[in-house]
């Protein structure tokens, strides 16, 4: 792997990239919510936050990638109602919140929840993954949370792996139903990696 570093977050200009890299891993699943594309970037750009997300970077300082998460303290991509209708209008904001609700994960004591990671095309399958979870990792030592928690949905089987390698362990399954035709998955599996200072 070419040489790289974390930081802490992103700039104001990068706001685009972030939120494109997101609406790439994550389009299928939040088309019904955030749909149509330019107005979900247009969303995705607006209410990122930089302090949720350790971000990898070239020696040039070019962003290849970032994790995002989420804790009682706020999360990358926030959901506020005022954000949606400033992008959707008022009834477009309405039966967006809905239709989000329906995949909200609440958070539980001491848990660093995971938004997922997302690295750029031509730097896949060089670490850097690898190497955001280990930025995640520390990042719920220092709010010393006791375990970190990604959901990874059926049809993304990369982050599955990766997740395993770096000693994530599978554990409860949550089925879909109905709702599969709306999302695009059936399923997402709770991956959980326990932090050795609280094991």
């Amino acid at each position: 792997m070419s040489s790289f570093r974390i930081t802490q977050g992103f700039t104001e200009a990068e706001r685009s990239i972030v939120a494109a890299l997101f609406w790439e891993a994550f389009g299928a699943k939040l088309s019904v919510g955030l749909g149509p594309e330019a107005k979900a970037l247009k969303f995705l750009a607006r209410v990122a936050d930089p302090q949720f997300a350790p971000c990898a970077r070239d020696a040039n300082g070019t962003l290849l990638g970032f994790a995002g998460f989420k804790t009682s303290e706020g999360a990358l991509i926030g959901d506020g109602f005022g954000n949606l209708r400033a992008v959707f209008g008022t009834l477009g904001a309405i039966c967006r919140a809905a239709l989000l609700s329906l995949l909200e994960r609440y958070l539980k004591n001491e848990t660093l929840l995971m938004d997922g990671i997302f690295v750029t095309q031509n730097a896949r399958g060089m670490g850097f993954g690898s190497a955001l979870l280990q930025a995640i990792e520390a990042e719920a030592n220092q709010k010393n949370c006791r375990d970190v928690r990604l959901d990874v949905i059926d049809n993304n089987p990369r982050a599955h792996e990766l997740c395993e390698r770096e000693g994530f362990v599978a554990g409860k399954v949550q089925m879909l139903g109905p709702l599969k035709h709306f999302f695009g998955f059936s399923s997402a599996t709770e991956m959980r990696f326990t932090l050795h200072s609280h094991s």
